[in-house]
C-alpha cells in the first residue's frame, strides 16, 4: 500500500482500511467513451486479482463490484472465461483476465497507484474484466450481440493495439 499525497488517495486508502477495498468510477464528460468502475484492495485484503467493468450506471457498476467482492471472499476463484451469476439480477457475466498491455493508467490508475508502479513488481498487476451480456443474453463475441453493447465494453482481455 502506497503512502497518500492527496486527498483523493487518503480517501481510497481509508475505504480499503474501513471496506476491504474502494471503487473508482470513470465517466467522461463529453460522453466518447464508456464510462466504467474498478476495484482497488480485492488484491491487498483478499490476495485476488482486481476488476473492472464498463458502459453500465455508475451505482449499478459499483454494486457488481461488491457482488465480486462477497464471491471473492466466500471462496470463489476467477478463471479466465468463467460465467459468474449473481452479479447482475437475471444475468450470467464473463469474466475476462485483462491482457497486460491494458493495465495502463488510462484504465487502471488509481490501482496502480495503490499497488506500486508495475516496472516495480515481478508480474503485472492481475485484473479480470466483467463482461455483460445484451437483454437476449449475447455477449460482445456473439454474431448476434448490438454493437452498442460491444461499444459499451472495450475488450480489454485482448492485446492492446500499437
Amino acid at each position: 500500500m502506497q503512502q497518500a499525497e492527496t486527498a483523493y488517495e487518503q480517501k481510497i486508502l481509508d475505504g480499503v482500511v474501513e471496506h476491504g477495498w474502494w471503487c473508482t468510477s470513470v465517466h467522461d464528460p463529453r460522453g466518447d467513451a464508456p464510462a466504467f468502475a474498478y476495484s482497488i484492495g480485492f488484491t491487498h485484503t483478499l490476495g485476488q486479482p482486481e476488476f473492472i467493468i464498463f458502459g453500465l450506471p455508475g451505482q449499478l457498476m459499483h454494486g457488481v463490484l461488491w457482488n465480486v467482492f462477497r464471491a471473492l471472499k466466500a471462496g470463489k476463484r476467477p478463471e479466465d472465461g468463467q460465467r459468474w451469476s449473481g452479479l447482475l439480477d437475471d444475468y450470467d457475466c464473463e469474466i475476462r483476465r485483462v491482457h497486460p498491455s491494458n493495465v495502463t493508467p488510462e484504465y487502471l490508475n488509481s490501482a496502480i497507484w495503490f499497488h506500486g508502479a508495475p516496472e516495480g513488481q515481478a508480474q503485472p498487476l492481475a485484473v479480470y474484466q466483467i463482461v455483460w451480456p445484451s437483454l437476449d443474453n449475447q455477449f460482445p463475441w456473439d454474431d448476434a450481440c448490438p454493437q452498442s453493447v460491444r461499444d459499451a465494453q472495450p475488450p480489454l482481455y485482448l492485446a492492446a493495439a500499437h
